[in-house]
């Protein structure tokens, strides 16, 4: 593990003393094919070195992390040509993938929340420093205060456990009966999933933040709730049982309002990121289930997520740049001028709409197969959820490719190759790890 950690570290000086933009892009991808050749099939707690280690469920958390950081450059060439502190933006994705990778191979729950926290201050400067609107700046508080406020009872509840158990080590803790302790180690995942109630600033920091931010945003930074929900819930089995059904309660009915309100919105990136937190919500239920199939549908469900907001972003932000609205009721009839395009848009909807073979269909079934064990009663509200999620995505499809060309537009450029490889790495991952999905059920 310490390999992986040493040559982010090794990278980062390199790519800020001046190396060249695409240069530092190839060294990410390396990167990835290197740590994809590295895989370890079995559930037992691999690459051990000082307090890193990584199991089948940091693995995959890692390998998202670098894949998405990955196209996180090249989805950037805009920045690129302006050379707006171009050095400086491959400089900060390399930061926050560092602080990604310690964060999920660590085994110390101390260094896990350090760096959970370390990973928000770039995320920030994505935001703020390559952001476009002047209420980026509204979006980066929200982002910094939900996190903060509610990690700093996590911090506490830390040092209670040390005083418990005399270490942090994952491993070696064991179950407390305490439901303030509970609520200290969990909120503060709750916020970064997000669960509803606690969710305003997910669609703030989205809309804001430019296309990197986005993808990071959508693609690692909410699984950072989920991976830490499932790590940290082994201390909270007594309380767990006893509580874990209201929150339950709130997520699927969070679900459909969020569900309902995506049906709503005229803002592209909006509705992709209202969208984020319905299937998050369902993960989160999943978690809660303390089920092996809600465990292993959270994990199917988190990397497809990832890879499919991600893409979708992606999207949104191609036809942002030519049009230069994001408006669902301005950006109309592509399918006439970049037919090519309108089949990408299908692709990725599909998934998001969970239909076959995306990831996404496993996780849901899986997911959805844990909360009817869990309680017979959740049947209608998983219903909702699951036609609602295919009414807002067909909206989303239809809408944009369908009808008449807005007569405001001008002329633009088509899609290039860059643009094409940039979706085609989104989605190929995304659909063809279903046929070897025995391996993203391994771990539990």
């Amino acid at each position: 593990m310490m390999e992986l950690i040493c040559g982010v570290m090794f990278m980062i000086p390199l790519v800020y003393m001046g190396a060249s933009f695409w240069v530092s892009q190839l060294v990410f991808f390396l990167l990835s094919f290197k740590f994809i050749l590295r895989v370890n099939f079995t559930e037992l707690h691999s690459f051990l070195s000082y307090y890193f280690s990584a199991d089948l469920l940091s693995y995959f958390m890692i390998l998202l992390s670098l894949w998405i950081c990955s196209l996180m450059v090249l989805a950037s060439e805009h920045i690129y040509k302006t050379g707006f502190y171009s050095n400086l933006f491959v400089f900060m994705i390399g930061v926050l993938l560092l602080s990604l990778v310690i964060t999920f191979s660590s085994m110390n729950m101390f260094i896990f929340y350090l760096f959970f926290e370390v990973s928000l201050i770039p995320t920030l400067l994505l935001i703020i420093g390559w952001g476009v609107q002047p209420e980026r700046i509204s979006a980066g508080v929200y982002l910094l205060f939900y996190t903060m406020l509610f990690s700093l009872p996590m911090m506490m509840a830390l040092f209670y456990m040390y005083k418990i158990f005399f270490t942090l080590e994952f491993c070696f803790l064991l179950p407390v009966d305490s439901f303030i302790l509970y609520l200290c180690m969990n909120f503060v995942f709750f916020v970064k999933m997000p669960m509803f109630f606690i969710h305003l600033w997910l669609p703030k920091a989205h809309v804001e933040a430019p296309i990197s931010g986005s993808m990071i945003l959508a693609g690692v930074m909410l699984k950072l709730g989920g991976y830490g929900l499932m790590r940290v819930m082994k201390v909270c089995v007594q309380v767990g049982v006893k509580v874990n059904v209201y929150f339950i309660v709130i997520s699927l009915l969070g679900g459909i309002v969020v569900s309902l309100m995506c049906v709503r919105q005229s803002d592209m990136k909006m509705l992709i990121a209202y969208s984020s937190i319905s299937h998050m919500g369902l993960v989160l239920s999943g978690i809660l289930t303390f089920s092996n199939l809600g465990y292993w549908g959270a994990l199917v469900l988190m990397l497809a997520h990832g890879l499919c907001s991600s893409g979708l972003f992606c999207l949104a932000n191609l036809v942002y740049e030519r049009t230069h609205s994001r408006s669902v009721y301005l950006n109309k009839g592509f399918i006439n001028v970049m037919p090519s395009l309108t089949l990408w848009w299908f692709l990725l909807c599909s998934s998001n709409m969970a239909a076959p073979p995306s990831l996404n269909l496993l996780g849901e079934i899986l997911l959805i197969n844990s909360l009817v064990v869990y309680s017979k009663g959740f049947v209608g509200v998983l219903f909702l959820m699951a036609f609602y999620s295919a009414v807002y995505t067909l909206f989303l499809y239809s809408y944009t490719q369908h009808g008449g060309l807005h007569s405001g537009m001008y002329s633009f450029s088509l899609i290039n190759v860059r643009e094409y490889q940039l979706l085609f790495l989104h989605w190929a991952p995304l659909n063809l790890l279903i046929f070897k999905s025995e391996c993203l059920v391994m771990w539990v």
